[in-house]
């Protein structure tokens, strides 16, 4: 649901950060870097779906398979 168009004519001083402090020399002193951390293991599947999901995720740029992988496992943690 982004306004791509919108989003792309906006110079950076237009940009809201109000939300999301600058970081300071102090907290990147306190960063802590982690390499190597592995996903969950993936398995490869033929999904079919409804063209009329497939063509919304594609209309709205979203990686679909990571989207739909993320909705399945927030439906599966409750169960």
């Amino acid at each position: 649901m982004t306004d791509w168009e919108k989003l792309e004519s906006m110079s950076d001083e237009n940009i809201d950060f109000s939300d999301c402090p600058e970081i300071t020399p102090e907290m990147a002193k306190n960063a802590v870097i982690r390499r190597g951390l592995k996903s969950p293991e993936k398995q490869s599947l033929t999904l079919f779906l409804d063209a009329e999901i497939v063509n919304w995720y594609k209309e709205n740029e979203i990686k679909h398979q990571t989207e739909i992988n993320d909705l399945l496992r927030d439906y599966i943690k409750p169960h």
